[in-house]
């Protein structure tokens, strides 16, 4: 996308900003462990019985517009703990590039990372022993 010119970046965030604050916006008046809310199951969950990576991810961002972190955390660690690289990610795509993130980027926009973390994170959050025990949504 640094190719694409400057009206479709524009457009692009300005896209991810309206939707983001309609997410923010449905997660502060649907509760998603409430019944009969508009939030899909994990269906992951529901055919294998075990967490996906993503499973407390909705009741986590739930949890997070309504200010309470550490209920966001225990529903899913991994996500919120990375969810502040979220908006450095977009903005160093988007070609703003200071000299001290660089460090950062170099590390988190290598693939292998996440060939690694993930599926590790996959795994771990379904082993039912202490610790990993603490990685499930609860």
């Amino acid at each position: 996308m640094s190719n694409a010119p400057r009206w479709l970046k524009i457009t692009g965030l300005a896209s991810a900003a309206v939707a983001a604050g309609a997410g923010i916006w449905v997660l502060r008046h649907y509760d998603p462990n409430a019944a009969h809310n508009p939030f899909p199951p994990c269906m992951f969950y529901a055919v294998t019985g075990h967490y996906c990576i993503g499973c407390g991810l909705t009741r986590a961002l739930h949890a997070l517009v309504h200010g309470d972190p550490l209920r966001a955390f225990s529903l899913n660690p991994l996500a919120v703990g990375l969810l502040p690289l979220v908006p450095l990610m977009v903005a160093w795509s988007s070609g703003w590039q200071p000299r001290w993130l660089q460090p950062l980027m170099k590390v988190v926009l290598e693939p292998k990372l996440w060939l690694v973390l993930l599926p590790a994170y996959w795994v771990a959050r379904n082993l039912p022993w202490f610790p990993f025990t603490l990685l499930a949504p609860t």
